[in-house]
């Protein structure tokens, strides 16, 4: 669930248009910063089990509907990248 703040959006920088911008990039950087934990985490405790492989990872090729499924993600995850541009 995607919860909205309230309010208007306060501006730090001389625009808000620079705003925005850093907005979305900290937002990006937030996502990859919990996404590149969470998938180091299961990394490891795959490799631990002797269930994975490094190799296994870079080696694997997704089906046409694992690869639509990601496609979907995709466009949603840059909606909401996105959303602070579309919201005036």
């Amino acid at each position: 669930m995607v919860k909205k703040a309230k309010g208007k959006r306060p501006i730090y920088l001389d625009n808000p248009y620079n705003d925005k911008l850093l907005a979305m990039v900290m937002a990006l950087t937030s996502e990859v910063s919990v996404l590149h934990e969470r998938l180091d985490t299961v990394e490891r405790l795959l490799a631990a089990k002797g269930l994975l492989s490094i190799e296994g990872i870079e080696a694997y090729e997704p089906d046409e509907q694992v690869a639509q499924e990601r496609e979907q993600w995709r466009r949603n995850y840059i909606a909401r990248v996105l959303r602070v541009l579309q919201e005036e």
